[in-house]
């Protein structure tokens, strides 16, 4: 029998790769928006299964709206990827942020128990939670120490979550997810705005590349590998919270060296630092452990930011 797959978010990046991925695996696949008449299916388009998905209206912190959806649909599984995505907009509105990540979180886990299904969760978590870890790589057993609104609004989801299973029996858990990338990024993200800068440069575009603090240093993997995990996750005998890292961790200034490396371009001419563009309070270093995931599910990311950067130039989707 087809089992069915709810996500939230379907529109994004990860919603729409998850999609593909399900799919091949024989699902019936739903997905949600806020208005189902307006969603942008570009991505989903892109990978060829815009077709193939249900799209349903859906208002993540209305509980009659996620109410009449979930129990509608009756999914054997819902992926929550909903709300902002974008640290550098959350400090700019820290209070939608909150709402759309904590506050739909929080609704849908009441609808989950309320309805009493077997249905099984997960929780789209993020790697800034940890805040700076230095140079010991964060595991599950890190403590969060999160320096933006976004990184506060995951953190409060992870617990919701966490309390959820442990009090009322859901099978509910949250990928702790470090960077991932691909082509279907939006510009807003540093990576793409990065790649579609050098690809300008290269095709004659004398305007610099403007970016803010080039020293930080993040894990970036590849967001096709990440999805197989989020379903992997739900697989499982019990639900368990893991890291989803390569374990490997680069400074965005490398990352910039081999974009335009890539191009055949020097980066150092082409390159500003603007000031406007840092952040009121930004994690330096972020590195991650993803042992446990690896040994409990058999899960390693297997494409690094060099040949990230070199997929991304060429716009190869997987």
């Amino acid at each position: 029998m087809n089992r069915t797959a709810l996500i939230l978010g379907v529109t994004g990046q990860d919603g729409a790769y998850l999609s593909h991925l399900l799919l091949g695996k024989g699902y019936r696949v739903v997905g949600t928006s806020r208005d189902a008449q307006m969603a942008n299916t570009s991505r989903l388009q892109r990978l060829g299964v815009a077709d193939a998905v249900e799209i349903r209206s859906l208002a993540p912190n209305d509980f009659r709206s996620v109410l009449k959806v979930v129990s509608g649909v009756e999914p054997d599984e819902i992926y929550n990827l909903a709300g902002q995505t974008s640290v550098g907009l959350s400090f700019e509105q820290p209070v939608e942020c909150m709402e759309s990540i904590a506050g739909g979180s929080l609704t849908l886990l009441e609808v989950i128990r309320y309805l009493g299904s077997p249905v099984r969760l997960f929780n789209a978590g993020s790697s800034e939670c940890f805040g700076d870890t230095g140079k010991e790589p964060a595991n599950e057993d890190t403590p969060f120490r999160p320096r933006s609104p976004y990184a506060v609004a995951k953190a409060t989801a992870f617990w919701q979550v966490a309390n959820y299973r442990e009090a009322y029996g859901l099978f509910a858990c949250s990928g702790i997810l470090a960077n991932h990338e691909s082509p279907l990024r939006p510009e807003r993200f540093v990576t793409q705005k990065i790649i579609q800068g050098v690809k300008a440069i290269a095709n004659g575009s004398k305007e610099k590349l403007k970016l803010g603090n080039l020293d930080i240093w993040r894990d970036w993997g590849w967001a096709p590998e990440y999805v197989e995990a989020m379903y992997l996750m739900l697989q499982s005998q019990e639900p368990k919270d893991y890291v989803i890292a390569s374990g490997r961790t680069h400074s965005l200034r490398e990352l910039v060296e081999t974009t335009f490396h890539h191009a055949g371009i020097r980066d150092k001419e082409w390159v500003k630092v603007s000031e406007e563009l840092m952040r009121p309070a930004d994690v330096t270093y972020s590195s991650m452990d993803p042992t446990r995931i690896g040994s409990a599910l058999g899960w390693k990311a297997r494409r690094g930011p060099d040949s990230i950067a070199k997929h991304m130039m060429e716009g190869t989707l997987f």
